[in-house]
């Protein structure tokens, strides 16, 4: 079963009940894959969230498992940004480290913002708002 890590995107989603992202994310632990994240959607998540949402976000954000970047994710996700920057494309540090996370960890990124993402070998999920 492959297994998912969710971009900052797909968690608002589902935190705010849009897209049929809840139900997609239910689809994929019923067929048996895990859902992670990394501490830069946590990062991302919490400055984004309303007072309100705390609680939710908390209990959300608690049930992902949580990939740290170590030393091989921050490097490879240095490499991504270099090389793409060298044909033009300018990616940002969070997602380029998102992205070392899901190549690294074998995950399938699950995300709306694929244009976000337009690396070579990297498996993407893309589902529409």
């Amino acid at each position: 079963m492959p297994d998912y890590l969710l971009d900052t995107t797909a968690i608002i989603d589902y935190l705010r009940d849009k897209s049929g992202v809840p139900e997609l994310l239910e689809k994929f632990c019923s067929e048996g894959g895990l859902l992670c994240c990394s501490p830069i959607n946590i990062v991302e998540v919490y400055a984004g969230m309303k007072d309100k949402e705390k609680a939710s976000t908390d209990e959300f954000l608690n049930s992902l498992e949580c990939n740290e970047t170590d030393r091989e994710i921050a490097t490879l996700a240095g490499e991504l940004k270099r090389k793409y920057s060298k044909k033009g494309i300018t990616l940002s540090t969070p997602d380029v480290l998102i992205a070392a996370t899901t190549i690294k960890k074998h995950l399938i990124l699950v995300t709306n913002n694929p244009k976000h993402f337009p690396i070579e070998g990297l498996m993407i999920y893309s589902y529409k708002r």
